[in-house]
């Protein structure tokens, strides 16, 4: 094998592999820039609901709903949001008190709660 065609191969594969390389690098890059640019999204949603739950919560029923928030998260989300949507449709008086959370929660509770029922059959 002549020395210089392996020169020419070895230079090619080179330049090659650079290009997959950096073909990687910018679909890293890409990646990248939309994950920061979701979570920059992510952290104005979750502020402006912060601030219009500041609104129509009273302190103490703000409090309640972030102790739900630890212990039921899923449900504390979709109370926020149910919360919001409520607020400016005017459906809702403002502000809630603590009291009236806990009158919505109750209905809640009950509207979702499954009723488990075991019968015993005897032979």
């Amino acid at each position: 094998m002549d020395c210089s065609l392996v020169v020419v191969m070895t230079e090619e594969y080179d330049e090659e592999l650079e290009a997959i390389k950096l073909r990687k690098l910018q679909e890293y890059q890409r990646r990248l820039q939309e994950l920061e640019e979701r979570e920059r999204a992510q952290r104005e949603f979750e502020a402006q609901k912060e601030a219009m739950l500041r609104a129509i919560l009273t302190p103490e029923a703000r409090q309640r709903l972030i102790n739900l928030k630890l212990v039921r998260p899923q449900l504390a989300e979709s109370l926020e949001l149910q919360l919001i949507q409520l607020a400016q449709a005017g459906r809702l008086k403002i502000p809630v008190t603590d009291k009236e959370l806990k009158m919505i929660l109750a209905e809640l509770y009950r509207r979702t709660r499954r009723d488990i029922k075991i019968k015993f059959y005897r032979r």
